[in-house]
């Protein structure tokens, strides 16, 4: 159990790394973007990118879940390579002819999402469209082969390539919309053209028949489409409503509130890339209930801190990195990261569902957390604005959660930790929460008085027993094993 748990924090670590560095960039680029950027501009190109995500999941047929599982089914190096070259060579071959298509119909898919015609934005984004969908697969590669530094570098260099050629495009020459669109995948693809030379080995770029049966991936990854989709799609439904039904500007505030949930992004984007390979790479049963029980809980103790975090000083945080009429993305903060926690936390059960290779279960649960995301933005955005959809996509993914849950516990039983959990998030949520409803809200000391409410989460958990006395040995053992190091050797 320690081994599987030492390589899942390797791999988050080193996938976490690159997101780490694009989320500290991030951040301190948004005052930039924000004063360059009008809160519509803002809206509808962040709109776009999420959208691009969203297509990007259909189009990829769900090949790239399919190779992750598949790879780990055989060790023969030769039909590994076989498996590789045949799903990225679909992989590319969908992807350019979808790109052409929507290309030819820039204009009207403008209206469609924007509610106005841009289609230079538009053509802007399909283009990113066919980057980002072969580039998932290509990094895809690198995880499977647990290739942590290669994967470190290729992500590192698309990141501050990315970055520079945002800033000059938006910042430099004052280009809007389309120069944010472009800057995030233009470098992109640059990146990309690399990766695959740099992996030539596995790549299936020419049209050929393939040497891998379509059947079994189509069959594995096929009824992934449906729910991945779905499950991204609350983040782009609840943008393209605010925008439609509130403003432009509305959806901008929205998408800073989203940038500014950095913290939890950066952990579920690690655990995203770390879990489904080692999940899967755990041969029995025994040790796998075990593992999935024991990274549910850890899961949730470290994104519950970092969401009381962005609820206790969700306020400063917005005024210090993001311009004065943004200022609202504040009130919505607590609600989108608490969202992105809750998004990480059901990529479990998907796993549970994916070793028992019973993927159709997916989509029902993720159905039912589309259909409860859009009653509770119909219900509350007209009264409470950007909040209720904060409120709306959390309360999705609660019913999510649920579903995947009562769906998958009869193909592989885990034992999760309900006690500890329920402590978790009962402590976490409940003094957060609290400090939020009576706690100042300005000024040095209210922040002061809500770092003491932080600061006193994990030593109430502590006093209510969430470690068991053989995890506090060993949280001793290794506090006492850093204290020596630091002494300094007798000459």
């Amino acid at each position: 159990m320690t081994a599987y748990i030492r390589r899942l924090l390797a791999s988050s670590a080193a996938y976490q790394a690159p997101s780490l560095v694009s989320a500290m960039l991030a951040v301190f680029t948004l005052p930039l973007y924000t004063r360059y950027l009008s809160p519509a501009d803002y809206g509808y190109a962040e709109t776009l990118l999420t959208f691009i995500i969203l297509a990007s999941i259909l189009l990829r047929l769900g090949l790239g879940e399919s190779f992750v599982r598949f790879w780990f089914d055989d060790e023969d190096r030769e039909r590994q390579v076989q498996l590789a070259r045949t799903t990225t060579g679909l992989t590319a071959l969908v992807a350019t002819v979808a790109t052409l298509v929507a290309l030819a119909f820039a204009t009207p898919l403008s209206h469609l999402l924007f509610g106005k015609e841009d289609a230079g934005l538009m053509r802007l984004g399909i283009l990113g469209l066919w980057t980002f969908t072969n580039l998932e697969l290509a990094l895809a590669m690198l995880r499977v082969q647990e290739r942590r530094r290669a994967y470190v570098i290729t992500t590192l260099a698309n990141v501050v390539l990315t970055i520079t050629l945002t800033i000059t495009l938006v910042v430099g020459f004052e280009t809007g919309a389309r120069g944010y669109v472009l800057g995030n995948y233009g470098a992109s693809t640059v990146v990309l053209l690399a990766l695959w030379f740099e992996q030539r080995e596995l790549l299936g770029l020419r049209l050929r028949r393939p040497t891998v049966p379509l059947g079994p991936l189509l069959a594995f990854g096929g009824p992934t489409i449906p729910a991945d989709a779905t499950v991204f799609a609350l983040n782009v439904i609840d943008r393209a409503y605010i925008l439609r039904t509130q403003s432009a500007a509305a959806a901008g505030v929205y998408a800073v509130a989203v940038k500014l949930s950095t913290a939890v992004i950066v952990a579920v984007r690690g655990f995203q890339a770390a879990w489904p390979p080692l999940a899967y790479s755990v041969v029995q049963d025994t040790d796998a209930r075990r593992l999935y029980a024991v990274v549910t809980t850890a899961y949730v103790a470290v994104t519950g801190i970092v969401v009381a975090a962005l609820t206790l000083f969700g306020r400063w945080l917005v005024r210090l990195l993001a311009a004065p009429e943004y200022f609202e993305a504040h009130a919505v903060l607590p609600w989108v990261a608490l969202g992105w926690a809750l998004y990480g936390l059901n990529l479990v059960f998907i796993t549970i569902a994916g070793r028992a290779k019973v993927t159709t279960r997916n989509f029902p649960a993720a159905l039912a957390g589309v259909l409860v995301n859009v009653l509770v933005l119909v219900a509350l955005v007209p009264s409470l604005g950007i909040r209720g959809a904060g409120i709306a996509l959390s309360s999705a993914y609660v019913v999510m959660i649920f579903a995947l849950y009562r769906l998958t516990r009869s193909l592989f039983s885990v034992p999760f930790e309900w006690g500890r959990l329920a402590l978790l998030v009962g402590v976490m949520g409940g003094m957060s929460v609290g400090g939020e409803l009576l706690l100042g809200t300005s000024g040095a000391v209210a922040f002061a008085e809500r770092g003491l409410v932080l600061a006193a989460i994990p030593l109430v958990l502590l006093a209510c027993g969430v470690l068991r006395p053989e995890e506090r040995a060993g949280l001793k053992a290794l506090v006492g094993s850093l204290r020596r190091r630091r002494r300094p050797s007798p000459v």
